[in-house]
This record gives C-alpha cells, structure tokens and sequence, in this order.
C-alpha cells in the first residue's frame, strides 16, 4: 500500500477499512497516492473526475467477495473497473459518493478452453484481445471485437453488454455468454458457470448482470461461447448513392449469401475526408468522391472461391440497380485491413475537427434512412454549419451520431449545447421506436435520459430489482438507475 495517506471519509473509519482490507488482499493491491489513483478516476473521453480513497486490486473472487463483504460493513461503496475505456463515466466515482474503486486487472486467467463444447471459461480482467487470441490458438472464434479490443476487459464487457462490428451475424455481448459467476452485494458469490446452452430451471439470472454495468453485482467469470473459426473472408468497399439503398444492399448481401455477413457498417463522406486529412496511411479507396459508402465482409467456413464469386455477383447485380454506384473488393488480408482502417480512424480524426457531441442510438434497419434524414435536417436547422458525422454499425441498426461543432465555431461554447442536441435526437430515436444507448450503456451520462425516455413501468421495475438485490446501495451508485 503506497505511504501517502489517502483522504478521510465522513465517519473516520477509513484507517480501520483499510486495515481489515489489507489482510485480505495485502498492501500491494491497494492503491492511495494521487498518480496510482489518476488513472482510474477519469473517463477516457475526460467527460468525468471522480474521487476515491483507494483502488483496491483483488486477485481472485474469494478475495472480491471479502472486500465487498467489508465494503458493505463500512458503508462504503464499490464501482467496478475493467479496462475503463467506457464512454458513459459507468467505472468512475461520483466524487460526492462514499465509495471506492474495484480494478479486476489481477483477475486475468483463462480457466478452460473446451473446444469441444464451443466454450471457454474466463476470469473478469482477461483483455478481450487475449480471449480472441486464446480462442484461435484453439481453432476457434471468439467473435466480439471492438475498437478497444487491446485495453478493454470482457468483465466490463459483458457488463455494458458491448456490441462492436460482428453483432449482425454473432450478437451482443449478451448473446456470447453462457454462464456467470458474480459476487453479490452481501459478499455471497453466485456460482453459475454453466456451459449449457439448454437450461429451463427458472429465471436466467445472468441476464441481470450482463448490462446491469455493475449496478447489481460483479462479474468475476464467465463462460463464453465460441464459434467454427472462418476459413475465409471477403471484404469489400461499396459507394452507394444514399442510406436507403445501403439497406436495400445489406437486404440482398444477406439472402443472396446465405447469411454469411458478419459486418456492415455505414460511414459518410465526411468521414473519409477527415481520416484522409488528419490520420498517417489512410486513403480513400476508390477514385471520385461518393456521399455515401458501405464496408462490408463475408465469411464462410470453407475457402473455395465461392464466397468471391457470391460478392462479385452481389456488386454487379447492386450495381446494374444503381444500388452500387462503384466498389472495390480487397484482393489480400492487407488490402482488407487497409479498408477496415478507414473505419477504424474514424474516431480518431473526429478529435481534430473540434468538438463532438456523440450519441451512441438505434432504430430498427428498415428506419434507419428515416431516422438519418430526420436527425440531420434538424440538428443542422438548430446550428446552421453543424457538420453530422453519422456512421456505424447499419446492419443491426446502430448508427454512432456524432456532431462536428461549425467551422470556426467555439469548442466550449459548442459542447455546452450537448444536452440540446441529445434531446433533439433523441426525441427522434425514440418516435421511431429506437434505444437512446446501442451498444454503451447508460453508465452517468444518460441515467437522467433514460429515466425520461423509458417508460415508468420499466423504471419502477429496475429499481425493485436494485432495491432487492442491493438495499443498501453500495454497488456502483448513480449509475442506471438513480
């Protein structure tokens, strides 16, 4: 445990917390100087500043059960970290809270492959990059991935019930578990690490954690799914004239390949100005400029040319209906990847443009046009030179709406509008029969949000659940539900 004393909490009990802390997972695991602390106390997109006494590392879930345990004596409460790279401040501490942080980093083991059974059995810190790469070196897929893939950890994963860019063929982060074990807000540990994909003895109690962004328990392992591992991959780049021919076009990639898309994701002209612009070893990959494009793979479990024949035919069909204006096809894994990383700069090149307002929404496919054509024409009447930057996972129907500030327009000033904005969008998600979060939770950003946007029925709902299983409030407070 560092020797700088950390901050004391209302009741001056902390040194005595700390004590019965540190005989169960020694000085070592406990972090209290301000630079240790830094680092978990803010959101990566610095929307948030917390404050805690102490991050406390456990390393197995006996010992996460005994500092929760004690937290619950204290009254002190815990707010789960994975890798912390959340865009809703879920893993930070409100700093009027009495609460501490639980980084689950030490808790990194894979405790059982089974190939046979399509399953694989791992502890809450894992970074998903090293799940993926677990599962390949046993010829198998482990199909989430997202843009955090190298940080982020599958406990925080499958509380967020993160998404990414293979929902459309493999599901949510919900859809890819299996079992659980969770310590409970009393200390108990529920031990479900079930690898069964047939179990009807009640309620499935796992869906409670998975997305409840540690509201109701932590998740300390799980048993995943794994899949056939793909033999082959064909990735191409579409121009298409506008976002209702984009989902004609995923519409015909689907039936015409018998269900072999794993991705599609819309991006924007603006998109591809900006990374071509702002970020090394991007180009655009085709020779005019099109409003729109499509980015699009194919897989499939044998590789025998067909699945490149099934995309050429599905071009050139697209094409004879104007619903593909030109398209290029990657010829190698490089030229793949090349694609994918016009996608994948995205993000960073929106940070050179100035402020961004984000919104993280979806609506069903078939409105998907609707929903850009409304959003865009009336963010853009609000603040005339407002650039939308709209682009995302189009094959399940979540659109990442991000808003570039004007040209020229003042960065503090413009953020200071991103409730206005969020309202305008929102309303319109909502009217459409949308989610105001896709794929990232709703964390501290969007607890009021949600609370307006649901209906008072679920509401009501999800806090008696909360007030059964955590009566006392201590797991991750003000996150969710408030």
């Amino acid at each position: 445990m560092n020797t700088e004393a950390p901050k004391q909490t209302s009741d001056g009990r902390l040194g005595d917390f700390l004590a019965e802390i540190e005989a169960v997972v020694g000085a070592k695991a406990i972090l209290t100087a301000a630079e240790d602390l830094a680092p978990h106390l803010q959101e990566m997109r610095g929307l948030y500043l917390g404050d805690a006494p102490c991050v406390i590392k456990p390393a197995s879930t006996e010992e996460v059960a005994a500092v929760v345990e004690i937290c619950a004596k204290y009254e002190m409460a815990v707010v789960p970290q994975g890798g912390n790279t959340g865009l809703v401040g879920g893993g930070i501490p409100i700093t009027s809270d009495k609460a501490i942080v639980l980084s689950l980093s030490r808790m990194n083991a894979i405790r059982e492959i089974d190939a046979t059974n399509y399953t694989m059995t791992v502890e809450a810190g894992c970074i998903l990059q090293n799940i993926q790469a677990a599962a390949d070196n046993a010829d198998r897929l482990f199909p989430l991935s997202l843009g955090a893939e190298g940080t982020c950890q599958i406990g925080g994963n499958l509380s967020t019930n993160a998404g990414g860019i293979n929902v459309l063929r493999y599901g949510n982060a919900r859809d890819l578990v299996l079992g659980l074990e969770v310590v409970l807000p009393d200390g108990q540990i529920w031990h479900g690490l079930r690898g069964l994909r047939k179990d009807n003895t009640g309620y499935d109690m796992k869906h409670l954690f998975v997305g409840g962004e540690g509201t109701l328990g932590i998740i300390t392992a799980a048993v995943l799914k794994l899949f056939a591992k793909p033999r082959d991959k064909v990735t191409a780049f579409a121009a298409v004239p506008n976002p209702a021919a984009a989902v004609e076009l995923l519409g015909r990639c689907r039936t015409l390949s018998g269900e072999a898309v794993s991705s599609f994701e819309i991006i924007p002209r603006i998109s591809i100005d900006s990374s071509v612009k702002h970020i090394a070893g991007v180009t655009d990959p085709l020779e005019q400029p099109h409003d729109w494009y499509v980015l699009v793979d194919l897989v499939a479990g044998i590789e025998d040319g067909s699945l490149s024949e099934t995309m050429m035919t599905i071009l050139s069909e697209a094409f004879e209906e104007e619903l593909v204006l030109d398209a290029t096809v990657a010829a190698s894994e490089a030229q793949a990847a090349a694609l994918w990383r016009i996608r994948e700069a995205m993000v960073e090149a929106q940070k050179h443009e100035g402020g961004s307002i984000k919104h993280d929404v979806s609506v069903p496919i078939s409105r998907v046009p609707e929903f850009l054509e409304r959003a865009m024409a009336a963010v853009s009447e609000r603040i005339p030179g407002i650039r939308p930057v709209p682009f995302g996972h189009i094959g399940d129907g979540n659109i990442h709406f991000n808003l570039s500030q004007p040209v020229g327009a003042d960065k503090a000033a413009y953020l200071a509008r991103w409730d206005e904005m969020n309202e305008i969008v929102h309303d319109i998600v909502v009217e459409l029969g949308g989610s105001i979060s896709a794929e990232h939770g709703i964390g501290r950003l969007k607890v009021q949000s949600n609370a307006h946007y649901k209906s008072t029925v679920e509401i009501e709902m999800m806090k008696k659940i909360k007030a059964a299983l955590d009566p006392a409030g201590i797991m991750n407070p003000h996150k969710v539900v408030d």
